[in-house]
């Protein structure tokens, strides 16, 4: 008997006893609560999204698809980032006045060559409003997760409004499940060291979300 029979066996046996429910599961847990806290227009909900990033330590830019370029271009200037990863399908006018070294999404590059990776520039699935958070969805513009994860540097571009949702719930309703999602709520950090906050542990120390479209058009720091 293997083993995955052994445990298979074990969770039938304990569930001998307990009445089969025939309810379906979409029936079964109550959707009753509330899919988001008060009613927001469109620039509110980007600015609430806006305000919670910046909580989060992230740095915010606000910019249109004209500028896209240029910024991106300023903000792997002052990091001075000579090596660049980005994703196969990311937008190529996006990084079209940026002239740093290009580094291509690879199956076959290891840790250590990420690791060599000054900053990287991705697109995103979708933006959660009232958590400031940032979800990929491994997406030919995203790419796969590890490259969001080693680098120090990430810049993301969230597209707006159509990427930017008030809640979770409405987030889900948007997203593959089946897909791997990475929930990014400002950079990398961890306080389980005698709480003291450590930035950079498990993913980058930096991150810069740019807000582009036509209710994002000044370019704000936060």
């Amino acid at each position: 008997m293997s083993s995955r029979e052994r445990i298979l066996g074990r969770v039938r046996r304990a569930l001998a006893d307990v009445p089969r429910d025939d309810t379906p599961y979409e029936l079964a847990v109550p959707r009753d609560y509330l899919r988001e806290h008060g009613e927001r227009s469109v620039a509110e909900t980007v600015d609430l999204l806006a305000e919670n990033l910046a909580d989060y330590r992230a740095i915010v830019h606000r910019t249109d698809e004209e500028e896209l370029p240029y910024l991106i271009m300023r903000l792997l200037a002052e990091r001075g980032s000579e090596l660049v990863l980005v994703p196969p399908a990311l937008p190529p006018e996006w990084m079209s006045a940026a002239d740093p070294t290009r580094i291509h999404d690879r199956a076959v590059s290891t840790p250590h060559e990420l690791d060599r990776v000054d900053s990287v520039v991705t697109a995103c699935a979708v933006a959660v409003a009232e958590t400031g958070t940032i979800v990929l969805d491994g997406s030919r513009d995203q790419g796969r997760r590890r490259i969001t994860l080693v680098p120090d540097h990430h810049i993301c571009v969230v597209r707006v409004p159509e990427q930017v949702v008030s809640s979770v719930p409405q987030a889900l309703e948007l997203l593959d499940p089946a897909r791997p999602l990475t929930w990014i709520s400002g950079p990398s950090a961890t306080s389980d060291i005698e709480l003291d906050r450590v930035e950079g542990v498990h993913g980058p120390r930096t991150l810069e979300v740019v807000l582009v479209g036509d209710q994002a058009s000044a370019d704000v720091n936060s």
